[in-house]
């Protein structure tokens, strides 16, 4: 337990401290921002600073600080390391970044930020791909959910009736205005996945588990290590707690609804280090689980259901539960909400009538129903719909990295855009090799694994210096001139 409060208050610490470093170096002002100058009645609508944090926080967690987490649990002492490290240095600096890049924008959606800074080619695959990531993650966050409702209604009302009736709410949620469902209910839905979390801590300090500690190793203690190292296999399971490149696509729904810049820290930055607390505390429950039960359990709402049920009782497990729902399903509405707004800047089309959003928004539900199909229909479906959503998550904060590295290199003093470079470089080396050593992907020998992830980190490193002495040279060209 020394370990794992260590941690706690590591992350604490680091919105306090690196939280406003990085809120230094942006410079934030009293600028009027797009909610204020873009009012539209649907998505640019002005809402109270508390009430944008927890809907930026519930919107963000989805599965990931917790299924993640409960999974990463199994590679030991080295996900508390990831979710401390990552959520400071990687994540909440890629979330603050990129919502207040958004803000400073006129509330852009992610892909029309990456253009701008890394060119209209990598715009064009950045809106394709991006709205495949929502797509994707509205479908894999059906599943998890209804799941455990069939697990606390009568048998009748089994997994298929819950994916019905979430992606029904999909649908509601994504065509409303904002300030409707998402303003209403989601702060309500907020405080039942904090006090989940809360309650779970509480009990931690009761029952004052034997946790690993950082001085036993840092050693690989998944029962299937032979084929599943750590890098980069941890650093893709543990995602949402640590960094997110789904993320990055819901903070410029929430920068369309603030009404000052300087509020993005507790906003952005703060939400993902509330989100990082809650992965921290899932992984130190999940390896108590796993000491006690054996590694063998691998659903991880099964894990929630036991952990829940034992330390809170049948009626602080419910409200837990209902946390762990509420989660995943407002992250699944709001994955498809951003790409409806991705779809309308790109093609330019308004959303203020019904009929705009209906053109948009019914081809992504087929293509959701299709993949829902296809993860009932076949066993294995799921898991690797997963798998690819996990990969492709990860991959789009290494663009998003690289395009605010680009940002800081262009319009601040000095070496500042190191706070963004080196986590480009980790998680550049983190995505290639998973994809080539992952049994999903290329499936080459693990063996390969340091080579594949140098090799992916010199080449991204060498084609930014050439870019950035390039552009350096010009500039100061062009200043002579």
């Amino acid at each position: 337990m020394i370990t794992f409060t260590l941690c706690l208050l590591a992350l604490i610490a680091g919105y306090f401290f690196y939280g406003r470093f990085v809120e230094r170096i942006f410079v934030p002002d009293d600028r009027h921002t797009p909610a204020l100058t873009k009012t539209d009645g649907v998505d640019y609508i002005p809402l109270p600073t508390w009430k944008i944090f927890m809907i930026q926080f519930l919107n963000i967690a989805g599965l990931g600080p917790i299924f993640g987490a409960i999974m990463g649990a199994k590679f030991g002492s080295a996900s508390y390391l990831w979710i401390v490290l990552g959520s400071i240095f990687a994540g909440a600096v890629h979330d603050y970044l990129a919502g207040m890049l958004s803000l400073r924008n006129g509330g852009e959606s992610l892909p029309e930020i990456i253009g701008r800074y890394l060119g209209t080619t990598t715009k064009q695959v950045m809106r394709a791909f991006t709205v495949v990531l929502m797509v994707l993650v509205g479908a894999v966050f059906v599943a998890g959910p209804a799941g455990l409702l069939a697990n606390l209604t009568p048998t009748r009302l089994d997994a298929t009736f819950w994916i019905i009736v979430v992606f029904i709410y999909y649908i509601i949620a994504t065509l409303l205005p904002v300030d409707k469902i998402i303003g209403k209910i989601y702060p309500l839905f907020a405080i039942a996945l904090l006090f989940m979390a809360i309650g779970i801590l509480v009990m931690l300090y009761v029952h004052h588990p034997a946790l690993p500690e950082l001085w036993d190793g840092l050693q690989n203690t998944h029962p299937k290590s032979a084929v599943l190292p750590v890098f980069p296999i941890m650093f893709v399971s543990i995602a949402c707690g640590a960094i997110s490149g789904f993320h990055a696509t819901q903070s410029p729904l929430m920068a369309r609804c603030m009404t000052s810049e300087r509020h993005g820290r507790p906003i952005f930055y703060g939400a993902m280090i509330t989100e990082g607390i809650v992965a921290l505390i899932w992984a130190a429950a999940a390896t108590y689980f796993f000491h006690r039960n054996g590694m063998e359990e691998t659903n991880a709402s099964v894990i929630v259901d036991a952990i829940t049920r034992d330390w809170l009782g049948a009626v602080g497990g419910v409200l837990a539960i209902l946390g762990v729902i509420a989660a995943p399903i407002t992250s699944g509405d709001t994955a498809f909400r951003s790409a409806r707004l991705i779809v309308a800047d790109f093609l330019g089309m308004e959303q203020k009538s019904m009929r705009c959003r209906l053109y948009i928004c019914i081809p992504m539900f087929l293509a959701a129903i299709g993949l829902l199909l296809y993860s009932l229909r076949d066993k294995d479906g799921f898991d690797m719909i997963w798998r690819y959503f996990a990969w492709a998550n990860q991959t789009l904060s290494v663009f998003t990295l690289w395009a605010i590295t680009v940002y800081l290199a262009r319009e601040k003093k000095g070496y500042s855009y190191c706070i963004t470079y080196l986590p480009a470089l980790f998680m550049t080396a983190v995505c290639a090799t998973y994809i080539c050593v992952a049994p999903e992907g290329i499936g080459l020998d693990v063996r390969c694994t340091l080579p594949v992830a140098l090799s992916a980190a010199v080449l991204a490193g060498c084609w930014f210096s050439i870019w950035y002495w390039f552009w350096f040279f010009k500039s100061n060209k062009n200043i002579g001139k």
